[in-house]
């Protein structure tokens, strides 16, 4: 099994909308849009990101089929990362390997992530790529309709 990354080209948004319609994926993800199905809005949302220099987006080839995507973004001026891995490869040590890779090609430090607090997939890539658990916090999270907790690391 091959896994790399290459930067996100507008035509792997349609794939990545795909991934996010899944409900178990978007009940872990918790931090989700408020209409995952709405495939116009997230075009729109996503077609701004690839073109803004604050966020760097990458997809995730597995023996190049695409299987996720993993991102380095801004927000009130922490550098954070998000990704997303397709259900049908979970579990395979994907999105650990592409956020080793993803921290080679960012350099920005510190750099946080954030999980759902009963996301133990997510938890784990964290922690097996260095973050540490420094904090909680509570949002509303769309995907379950409720304000939950989420674990904040941070790798320095």
């Amino acid at each position: 099994m091959v896994i790399a990354l290459r930067k996100t080209t507008i035509t792997d948004l349609d794939h990545f909308f795909i991934f996010q319609l899944d409900e178990e994926a978007n009940r872990m993800a918790a931090f989700t849009s408020k209409d995952p199905a709405d495939k116009t809005a997230y075009l729109q949302k996503y077609s701004k990101c690839l073109n803004d220099p604050t966020i760097h987006m990458y997809t995730i080839l597995v023996d190049d089929i695409i299987a996720g995507s993993i991102a380095k973004f801004e927000i009130q001026g922490d550098a954070e990362l998000t990704y997303w891995i397709d259900k049908k490869y979970w579990g395979r040590g994907i999105a650990t390997h592409a956020l080793t890779h993803l921290l080679t090609l960012v350099h920005t430090r510190p750099i946080l992530g954030r999980t759902a607090f009963d996301n133990i997939g997510s938890q784990r890539v964290l922690e097996k790529c260095g973050f540490i658990k420094t904090g909680t916090d509570k949002g509303f999270a769309n995907a379950r309709q409720a304000e939950i907790e989420e674990f904040i690391y941070k790798l320095t």
